[in-house]
């Protein structure tokens, strides 16, 4: 077995430690992306490429589980990781120094401007039925660690974005999200390590799909490419949200988990006053150099 992860991520709906019961294959795949980067949009893409149809053979939850979270039990997720035989693309939202690292394995990130990270953020935990959630956490966790109470937002979307910007959860906020991008940053150059943006996947989707076939040695003849590229813009992806929604019973509305997939929201709630602000918390987390190459540009 894999030697368990070095750092140990954990809040209320997710544990990297489940990891530790992972047997990883040749050929698997981890997306592992900060919250709200297009990380569901990247198990699609790479599902349409493994498979090679328009069409993914079952609900993308079925063919892609994310370990770390709690809407299973680890043992359910590893007897299906078992009895997998396609190739496995696996879902997570942890860092690289906090999954097991092995040559055999293709890790793939996202970035994205922050603040629009944030902003979507905020839509998605409005979207989440809480009862719903927290009564699959008590099913799926020890008693001694299931009795808890989910969130409790702040009354404004001003408030609620500057309470995720200065978090310390290491997972679901602005300090977790360029923690796990610099980890991908310094490793960018390793040949098992593919990190995107998603300002590209915007710009040019069927550029990014062939990065992610080539860093996945994926052949696709051709003539497949047009359709393989309409299947994963977002109209298509919206119209599929039934069975490509990820844990679809905890949603308000399915389709609007595949909102807007847009940019630049933040400038009609962030003013000069609160990007000084902001630009502080990014400096106090990151290099220059990765802000520049998240923000596409200074802040």
């Amino acid at each position: 077995m894999t030697k368990p992860p070095p750092v140990r991520y954990k809040n209320l709906l997710q544990d990297n430690a489940r990891w530790e019961e992972v047997e990883l294959r040749e050929g698997d795949i981890v997306i592992t992306t900060p919250a709200k980067c297009g990380t569901t949009w990247t198990q699609i893409i790479c599902g349409l490429l493994v498979f090679g149809t328009t069409e993914l053979p079952r609900p993308l939850d079925e063919l892609s589980y994310w370990v770390d979270a709690y809407w299973h039990t680890i043992d359910h997720i590893t007897a299906a990781l078992e009895a997998q035989d396609h190739r496995r693309f696996m879902k997570s939202h942890t860092p690289l120094d906090g999954l097991p690292i092995d040559e055999r394995v293709t890790y793939i990130s996202v970035g994205r401007d922050s603040r629009d990270a944030g902003i979507s953020m905020d839509f998605h935990m409005a979207n989440m039925n809480w009862d719903r959630v927290m009564e699959i956490r008590a099913a799926t966790m020890p008693p001694d660690e299931a009795e808890i109470t989910g969130p409790e937002p702040a009354p404004t979307l001003h408030e609620r974005f500057w309470n995720w910007a200065e978090s310390d959860d290491l997972l679901i906020s602005l300090e977790g999200m360029l923690r796990h991008v610099g980890g991908f940053w310094e490793r960018r150059n390793e040949p098992n390590v593919l990190l995107l943006h998603y300002a590209d996947m915007k710009a040019d989707l069927e550029g990014q799909m062939r990065r992610i076939a080539a860093a996945l040695d994926i052949e696709i003849d051709g003539h497949l490419w047009p359709g393989l590229v309409e299947a994963a813009t977002f109209d298509q992806v919206r119209a599929k949200s039934e069975t490509l929604a990820p844990e679809n019973t905890i949603w308000k509305d399915k389709t609007e988990f595949f909102r807007k997939g847009s940019s630049g929201e933040w400038k009609d709630l962030l003013d000069e006053n609160d990007l000084e602000r902001y630009r502080a918390r990014v400096n106090e987390l990151t290099t220059p150099e990765i802000s520049e190459w998240l923000h596409r540009g200074p802040i």
